[in-house]
């Protein structure tokens, strides 16, 4: 991993967004309609925003080609209601699902809608207001020290914890899987709010989700969630097989000591297991076209191995 992987700083704004370090008209003009379009169909009666904000890296000097356009709708959430609680779900239950049924690129970076609490602090550098067409919190470049060390362990550590999740799942323990996957989702959510809090955007924490989200392995987890969930509510008769599956790996599970012919043996079926699922995804992110003469499907399998003493002294 190298610094450019989670921190690129630019010596200027993204110029297809910013002109003289303001926010270009037509640009304004589509983010501000699609904030209030958003919000007019909420119907919340005798309740306005105060402000529509654009922040994040491309209100900043560290966008990347991965950057979201963070769109964030300004409410007094105790206007709505006196359970702020209950009002951040209703809003972020609205946003979910607008964002997943949307995909609005302006110039090549997707629009992702947040309706934040008006009284809520904000913790990046750049706010640019959008309602009023003026810098809330102008951005300065600077150049950040960075715990890159960090932020590789913590990666490493959350990939793990992604593949162990999607383990359960090809061992068709789809409740677990289901279970793990949310539960990863909170933690990740909280561990890069904590940075966010504590030293800001350029936090370890926030720049190993960066990572994470960059690379794909957030939508992996999410697209865990969802599968898991949509396998566990399935029903196909099958029940005799799924109950002895279920009760031979309580008795594998439940054996106690260490046993190193049984652990070897889950280890290279956890290898195995694990290897076709990495091939697929590297496979998949080839852009040659299936043509001549690149007609045949590659396997998904493991490579034989070359006969003993292939290759030795």
């Amino acid at each position: 991993m190298k610094i450019e992987d989670v921190l690129t700083i630019h010596d200027v704004l993204n110029p297809k967004f910013w002109a003289d370090d303001q926010l270009k008209k037509q640009v304004l003009i589509n983010l501000r309609t699609v904030a209030q379009d958003f919000f007019n169909d909420l119907q919340l009666k005798d309740i306005a925003y105060d402000d529509i904000t654009l922040t994040g890296s491309l209100a900043n000097f560290n966008y990347t080609k991965f950057s979201d356009i963070d769109l964030h709708i300004l409410v007094d959430f105790k206007k709505v209601d006196e359970n702020e609680e209950l009002v951040k779900e209703f809003f972020n239950g609205k946003t979910s699902n607008w964002n997943n049924k949307h995909k609005i690129m302006i110039f090549g970076h997707e629009i992702e809608l947040y309706v934040q609490n008006s009284r809520e602090p904000h913790h990046s550098t750049g706010v640019f207001s959008i309602a009023n067409e003026d810098w809330i919190k102008k951005p300065v470049r600077q150049e950040p020290e960075i715990d890159l060390n960090m932020v590789k362990r913590k990666v490493k550590s959350f990939i793990d914890m992604i593949e162990r999740a999607e383990d359960l799942h090809d061992a068709k323990k789809y409740l677990d899987a289901h279970g793990a996957s949310l539960k990863l989702i909170q933690k990740i959510k909280k561990f890069r709010q904590s940075g966010l809090e504590d030293k800001g955007e350029y936090s370890y924490e926030n720049l190993t989700f960066k990572y994470l989200r960059n690379r794909e392995h957030m939508k992996r987890l999410f697209d865990l969630r969802n599968d898991s969930y949509d396998k566990d509510m399935s029903l196909d008769g099958k029940f005799d097989k799924k109950f002895n599956i279920f009760i031979n790996m309580d008795e594998i599970d439940d054996k106690k000591g260490f046993h190193r012919l049984d652990e070897e043996e889950k280890y290279q079926k956890l290898v195995k297991r694990r290897h076709r699922r990495h091939k697929s995804r590297l496979l998949s992110l080839g852009q040659q076209d299936p043509r001549p003469p690149f007609t045949k499907k590659p396997s998904h399998g493991r490579s034989t191995s070359a006969p003993a003493g292939a290759g030795g002294s």
